[in-house]
């Protein structure tokens, strides 16, 4: 070694392997960001496409949460299932009308408990499996996003619907010749955050409050 390499700083083995793991994590996206974050903001939870999920965009989101919030009236009660992002935005408060209702998220994703009390474990393999306080017909609206397009998870997410509902739905899906034959609901087309989402049958002309129907 030459007496100019005596000059140059060494890390040592140790600062040398955390430099390595650290680049590593990065590489791999494992290091957060630690900016705050809302918990409320659409796309806090990230999607995992392994269950399913593609969170609706901003826009589309502002644009149920609307119709829930006006279908739903003051005081009224709106159950979300398998739609986080719907709750997401409606929690965000930004929507008018949205601190005279109430509302609770139906979901698989245990990531989503913490919203607390208004987090409901769901799984559409069991319809009816639901906590003792929930009881039948006792949402003024309820919007469901079934997590996938078979006919047997929509008609298992439509029990759900049926038991939850007092008389308004809004039922999002990618088959929506199975929603009308399952539910009578009339089909729309709905963009996601991402071009993974489902494609949706578009009717012109017809309110996003088309879709809803008594049950």
């Amino acid at each position: 070694m030459s007496d100019s390499d005596d000059d140059i700083p060494q890390l040592s083995a140790a600062t040398l392997a955390a430099l390595q793991e650290f680049y590593t994590e990065e590489r791999d996206g494992l290091v957060q960001s630690t900016a705050p974050v809302d918990k409320y903001s659409v796309g806090a939870v990230e999607e995992d496409w392994r269950m399913s999920q593609f969170w609706y965009s901003d826009e589309t989101a502002t644009r149920l949460v609307e119709e829930v919030i006006h279908e739903a009236g003051k005081g009224g009660r709106i159950a979300c299932l398998s739609a986080p992002s719907v709750y997401q935005k409606l929690k965000q408060g930004v929507v008018e009308g949205s601190d005279g209702v109430s509302a609770v998220v139906l979901e698989y994703d245990r990531r989503f408990a913490t919203y607390g009390q208004e987090f409901i474990f769901y799984d559409y393999n069991e319809p009816l499996a639901l906590p003792e306080d929930v009881a039948p017909q006792s949402f003024d609206v309820v919007l469901a996003d079934p997590p996938y397009l078979s006919e047997e998870c929509l008609n298992k997410v439509a029990q759900t619907v049926k038991y939850l509902a007092k008389g308004k739905v809004l039922l999002c899906t990618g088959e929506p010749h199975i929603a009308v034959s399952v539910l009578g609901l009339v089909p729309f087309s709905i963009p996601h955050t991402t071009e993974y989402g489902h494609s949706y049958t578009y009717q012109n002309d017809m309110p996003l409050s088309a879709a809803f129907k008594k049950i």
